[in-house]
């Protein structure tokens, strides 16, 4: 390529571009302005982070300093900006009804423009009232995580460096702003952390407390899984669904109970896959590795994978 024709090429090039922007629709957002901002969800996910696990996440907390003082600065500035987000995220799907279902229901008379803001304020406040609720779930599955891995040394390695227990917390901290009827923003908190630890948990899934992923790598928890008390998973576990029930038109079918039931103190091993939304995993069972389970286990089996031996 002569270095002189560069400019004109590049010129046709965004001319052809922008033309796809005009005849191609759908994926296109000029100018949307409610539009809800990836890297805005995941500040508001760090900060807080800082606040369920203060002094491992975020600046040193001084031994001096005044907690309540330096909690309630820190909620305060999360407060202002997740409730920014929300406010933004419901514009957004009130002007996209066919992407987003939110619990929320507008006043009778017609949602005016003021509403969003006032329920973006009150969503944002009844989901950080729940912070003191998150971290004594997350102290139990620090716990967890640490009595299941002989090769843990400490609870502070376990939050420091385990890929699961990071991915279980921003579960934690993703599920009830589900719970909440927020459409989009826990789901883009849970795939950062999907995206920097390998581990899928969509932020509809119930997880009783003690859960544990050894590993991680690989796991995938759906959308209406149920896990019980005290349950371990290996990596590459996937807790998906068995069939896709389509309308007539052939579109899927959207909602009802798609993914697996595991009761308490369950333990699934590597690269196994359980699915369906009426396969239930009783109490105590054990799942080998490799296993593919599509209907349920009664309480204290064992389902194992028969070995093969090279000859």
């Amino acid at each position: 390529m002569k270095k002189n024709d560069r400019p004109a090429r590049l010129r046709a090039l965004a001319h052809e571009v922008v033309e796809t922007y005009e005849q191609i629709g759908g994926i296109n957002k000029i100018g949307d302005k409610t539009l809800p901002s990836q890297p805005a969800i995941v500040e508001v996910l760090q900060k807080l982070l800082t606040v369920v696990f203060p002094g491992y996440y975020g600046k040193q907390v001084p031994a001096r300093a005044n907690l309540e003082v330096l909690v309630a600065s820190r909620v305060d500035d999360i407060f202002l900006q997740l409730s920014d987000i929300v406010d933004k995220t419901l514009h957004f799907c009130h002007n996209e009804p066919c992407q987003c279902s939110v619990l929320w229901v507008p006043e009778e008379n017609g949602t005016r423009q003021g509403d969003f803001t006032r329920v973006a304020e009150q969503i944002a406040m009844d989901y950080l009232e729940r912070l003191p609720e998150i971290r004594q779930i997350l102290k139990t599955d620090v716990q967890a995580a640490y009595e299941g891995d002989p090769a843990a040394v400490s609870q502070d390695e376990v939050i420091l460096c385990y890929p699961g227990t990071f991915a279980i917390a921003v579960y934690r901290l993703a599920h009830p702003l589900h719970r909440l009827g927020v459409p989009l923003v826990p789901r883009i908190m849970t795939e950062w952390a999907h995206h920097r630890t390998g581990v899928d948990i969509h932020p509809g899934a119930r997880i009783g407390p003690y859960f544990f992923i050894d590993h991680g790598t690989g796991v995938v928890i759906g959308e209406t899984t149920e896990i019980g008390e005290r349950v371990k998973l290996y990596q590459g576990v996937t807790l998906g669904a068995l069939s896709f029930p389509r309308n007539p038109d052939g579109t899927l079918v959207k909602g009802g109970k798609r993914h697996p039931t595991l009761e308490d103190e369950v333990t699934i091993y590597a690269n196994a896959t359980i699915l369906g939304g009426e396969t239930v995993i009783g109490r105590g069972a054990v799942i080998g590795g490799g296993a593919w389970v599509t209907s349920s286990v009664p309480a204290g089996a064992r389902v194992l994978m028969q070995a093969v031996t090279a000859t």
